[in-house]
């Protein structure tokens, strides 16, 4: 955990180093180094939350770094470092095995490298065809050069659930308002952003079992209802809220597809294609708290994750029903999963606590610091507008939430805090009143 950890603040470093470098801007001057680290935060931890429009700032190679800063973000370093050990053909040992099972959410060190194999290639299919859907619409509008740029920069960005992207060429800051209208580009980057949250493991376990629903892990079964249910709910909710706004404004075709790009972006994305400062207060209440739930384990969104959520509300149920047993279908959950979903929900939403009252003593507003603080930690990039004008101490908050929320808070804490030494004593059993 701890490699996992250094890792990733590693990458970070360096890639606030090129960013902060003239090469790097179209202007050929350097930007603050803390901004440098800003944006690259945001890019590794693939969250999308800019302090500069990406097309207007960076040059190309700025954008490349971007780019590759995303890419491994969105896989994981680990499985980088197994791509370029499968190609210079060395042997991959039980330690660093060890180290990519962690880094990709696995449950267990066997077959790790065969799964992290068909990830890579998942993800150069996904993304390849994402290309080409984009290229269709892009190569159009912005010729041959910048059309393929423009296909491959969106198409790992929105894979990887990352939110950048270079539509500050028409308007700065604009993400894909002035493609809403556009369902290839809108489905294009939707299905990208569901298929890189629904995580790894459960593309591993659908090719394993050749898409058979009743073969299927619990985690698979878990996860693929559970998302459904996640974006068609959050369709509904947008459509209803949103009826006297931007979206019920337009007609039902367009209406239908912006509602349901909303619901999927929240779930750690980022791209937008309303602008979410004229949505309802009861939007913004949705879209927060579909930034809360996230994606599901081992894929390239953030989040306290699907399944903690579905854990959770299993407890909360068998609690109800005066049930020892917590289960899920036919299966009984492991303590231990109970534990680490209710102890990873109170240090997401004490980090994200300490997040808002830091932004709100510096003058930010109670509404957008919270929407901020839950964009960052939920690695989503969504904002009020808020980013641009943060003062230094606030940027620092969001960097380190971003970081938090791409490493795990979990993780993170379980990286830094001293080891008990395997201590075996056992205290009496107490009573609190608790409720």
């Amino acid at each position: 955990m701890q490699i996992f950890a250094l890792g990733f603040a590693l990458l970070i470093l360096i890639g606030g180093v090129l960013l902060s470098l003239p090469i790097s801007n179209r202007d050929n001057v350097g930007i603050p180094l803390l901004n440098g680290i800003f944006t690259a935060a945001s890019s590794t931890c693939v969250t999308g939350l800019v302090l500069y429009d990406t097309w207007t700032q960076f040059s190309y190679f700025g954008q490349a770094v971007i780019l590759l800063l995303i890419q491994i973000g969105g896989l994981g370093f680990m499985a980088v470092i197994v791509l370029f050990s499968l190609v210079i053909g060395k042997r991959i040992g039980l330690r660093e095995r060890t180290l990519i099972a962690e880094s990709v959410s696995a449950a267990q060190v066997g077959g790790v490298v065969r799964l992290v194999r068909r990830a890579l290639i998942g993800t150069a299919i996904f993304e390849g065809t994402g290309v080409l859907l984009l290229a269709s619409r892009f190569i159009p509008q912005f010729g041959i050069g910048k059309g393929i740029w423009f296909s491959i920069f969106h198409s790992v960005s929105a894979f990887c659930n990352a939110g950048f992207d270079l539509m500050g060429i028409r308007d700065p800051f604009s993400s894909l308002t002035t493609l809403y209208n556009d369902p290839v580009v809108i489905l294009t980057i939707g299905g990208l952003i569901i298929v890189g949250g629904i995580g790894f493991m459960v593309w591993n376990d659908l090719v394993e079992n050749r898409f058979k629903y009743g073969k299927l892990r619990l985690h698979t079964r878990v996860v693929l209802p559970a998302t459904l249910a996640i974006l068609l709910a959050g369709t509904v909710a947008f459509i209803l809220l949103e009826s006297n706004g931007e979206i019920g404004s337009m007609n039902m075709g367009d209406s239908i597809l912006s509602a349901f790009f909303q619901s999927v972006t929240p779930r750690t994305a980022g791209f937008n294609s309303v602008d979410l400062a004229s949505l309802s207060d009861g939007s913004k209440f949705v879209t927060m708290l579909l930034m809360f739930v996230g994606a599901a384990p081992g894929g390239t969104g953030g989040g306290v994750k699907i399944t903690t959520l579905v854990v959770i509300m299993a407890a909360v149920f068998a609690q109800l029903k005066a049930r020892e047993d917590v289960t899920l279908g036919h299966s009984r959950i492991d303590p231990e999963t109970l534990r680490r979903a209710f102890c990873g929900v109170a240090i997401y939403l004490t980090m994200t606590v300490a997040g808002v009252l830091t932004l709100c003593a510096q003058g930010q507003p109670f509404t957008d610091s919270v929407f901020e603080c839950l964009s960052a930690i939920g690695t989503v990039g969504l904002t009020t507008g808020i980013t641009r004008s943060l003062p230094a101490l606030s940027r620092v908050v969001i960097i380190l939430l971003m970081y938090a929320g791409r490493v795990g808070g979990l993780t993170l804490f379980t990286a830094v805090a001293q080891s008990n030494n395997g201590s075996k004593i056992r205290h009496p059993i107490a009573r609190i009143i608790v409720g």
